[in-house]
């Protein structure tokens, strides 16, 4: 398998991370998508990373297809539940995670405007939604090891990308003083080998 994508991008560690954990052999090209001269929109019409090519030739794109196409592959362990409910409630989550991450590289974007157009009507919307995503996502972890069940998957790696990308991107953010039950799911997913080997670095 190769994996277009970069290596900033927090939904294209999900993937890369999800790949680590299942032991699943790939070629990482990194190719950021916003670079003039870059081929991803040749693996996505959309021209968004988290891209794969597979085995066989296809293509597929978004960081959920993929991870749901590596449960396909029935490699151990399974990041995702078989049951129903159970599947609906992780991705769910997931959809949380991912849309935290989408409001705070709004702001990121916002940022980088020339500042006579930049909004903060807009960027205190995008705030909005971070602090509710992370006060919804807080409430889920209390007492728990994982989000969901007794075993480490998906919804775990999509928050764990969120929280460490909002340390790489908006530091400013003190997120782990009014989230401790995330600070904690931090802690765990920090030492896991699978997140060390995916830090982003500029």
């Amino acid at each position: 398998m190769k994996l277009i994508g970069s290596t900033t991008s927090p939904y294209v560690r999900k993937v890369r991370i999800a790949l680590l954990e299942k032991n699943l052999p790939y070629e990482f090209v990194n190719d950021p998508p916003w670079s003039a001269d870059s081929g991803v929109p040749q693996y996505n019409p959309l021209g968004k990373v988290p891209a794969l090519v597979t085995d066989d030739g296809a293509t597929l794109f978004d960081s959920n297809i993929l991870i749901d196409y590596f449960e396909l592959l029935s490699a151990a362990p399974a990041l995702l539940p078989r049951e129903p409910h159970a599947l609906l409630q992780v991705k769910q989550t997931i959809v949380l995670a991912d849309g935290i991450t989408d409001a705070g590289i709004a702001i990121l974007l916002e940022g980088r405007r020339p500042a006579q157009q930049q909004s903060s009507d807009w960027v205190a919307r995008q705030r909005g939604k971070i602090e509710r995503g992370l006060s919804a996502l807080e409430e889920l972890a209390q007492g728990k090891t994982w989000l969901h069940g007794d075993d480490f998957g998906a919804a775990d790696i999509a928050a764990g990308c969120l929280l460490f990308w909002l340390d790489f991107r908006i530091a400013t953010l003190d997120w782990r003083t009014t989230a401790p039950a995330l600070r904690a799911l931090a802690e765990r997913l920090a030492v896991r080998a699978s997140f060390q080997q995916t830090v982003p670095a500029e």
